[in-house]
């Protein structure tokens, strides 16, 4: 179901072309499984611009064609960290609020977490909002250890992931989640930058690599609905779309998520324009639909992630509203915590210490 850099080309028939007679058209490059497809259809019904969608699965590969230049994307979706090194680069244009109609339906909560990455939110909007935890196979996890997981400790450790290794464990390929996690757990700030610190995060990390099948960002989903591994350090949004999978397949299948007690990363994907974006006006129609709160409540009910979008939530469906790890409750939402974007020299240090973690090398 996930094809990377797959094309989903939406054109309608008898959609009326501008008098012009030149079609018009909106660029969109987004993180797969992150939007119901039936809303770009229905945007290209209702104002006769054909959506041609590209899908990536790390902030990486989004990053290196944002630097490059000349990417033809007229909308992209950067994680905030990402987002805030890529606005200091100069390769995203600000967003005119003014033009966006439907600009009062976002969540000034949180608009004003991303903020923190974009001041004065003056570069971007939030897409969908989400917390890293740990999704698992009910059932095996009850045969190895007899009890549900809460808490990082049961995973985070090697004697404890040991006891998972033989039915599969894949963790998230992202520094950013990871190293964040482990600093929380050393009692260290999450959004350390030292070098000794990341080192130590990574000396506790690295010894887990010979218990996981695999580090990955997105596979994980399909691994967990056809059971062919029963834990993932992932996304609660991917974690919850592995549930939905499994029940749709009919699978006997079983796939809880928690946030666990220690806390956990929060993180924010946003709206964003290239600074070269070659169809401006297509951009802010599309930003404009998809801040429509009946918009976001579908693309929220087809991936599980929570979007910026505050009024949308009394027309999600209540299974996902309600639920805690999507939507946090206040509780949950205090051991929530943030980090920021890591200038180049930490950078280039976790990019190279976490592939020590992954290898060894």
């Amino acid at each position: 179901m996930k094809k990377l850099l797959a094309v989903l080309v939406f054109s309608i028939a008898g959609v009326a072309i501008p008098a012009s007679g030149a079609e018009r058209v909106v660029n969109i490059f987004n993180w797969s499984d992150y939007i119901d497809p039936g809303v770009l259809e229905d945007f290209t019904r209702e104002t006769g611009v054909k959506v041609i969608y590209d899908t990536y699965d790390s902030n990486e590969m989004l990053e290196a064609r944002l630097l490059a230049g000349d990417t033809g994307y007229d909308i992209v979706v950067p994680s905030a960290t990402f987002l805030q090194r890529q606005i200091k680069a100069g390769v995203l244009q600000p967003i005119d609020r003014r033009r966006l109609a439907n600009a009062a339906n976002i969540w000034p909560e949180i608009d004003g977490k991303l903020s923190r990455y974009d001041p004065g939110s003056a570069h971007a909007i939030n897409y969908m909002w989400y917390t890293t935890g740990i999704a698992y196979n009910v059932a095996k996890i009850q045969q190895r250890i007899g009890k549900p997981i809460t808490s990082w400790e049961q995973v985070l450790r090697p004697e404890a992931l040991k006891k998972f290794a033989d039915c599969g464990v894949y963790v998230l390929d992202s520094p950013e989640d990871m190293f964040s996690i482990a600093l929380n757990m050393l009692k260290l700030d999450p959004n350390s930058k030292n070098p000794d610190d990341l080192r130590r995060a990574a000396d506790f990390l690295a010894p887990l690599r010979r218990y996981v099948k695999k580090f990955h960002s997105s596979e994980y989903i399909n691994a967990l609905a056809n059971g062919d591994i029963c834990l993932a350090i992932g996304w609660a949004g991917d974690s919850l779309q592995a549930r939905n999978r499994a029940r749709e397949a009919g699978a006997d299948v079983d796939i809880a998520y928690v946030v666990p007690a220690e806390g956990t990363l929060m993180s924010l994907d946003n709206l964003a324009i290239p600074k070269d974006a070659p169809h401006l006006n297509e951009a802010y129609l599309f930003i404009d639909y998809l801040l429509r709160p009946d918009v976001a409540a579908r693309n929220t009910n087809a991936t599980n992630f929570a979007n910026g979008v505050g009024p949308s939530r009394a027309l999600i469906d209540k299974s996902i509203a309600d639920d805690p790890s999507i939507y946090t409750n206040e509780a949950t939402m205090r051991r929530l915590f943030t980090v920021t974007a890591a200038d180049q020299p930490a950078q280039k240090l976790m990019t190279r210490l976490w592939t020590m973690v992954k290898t060894g090398k």
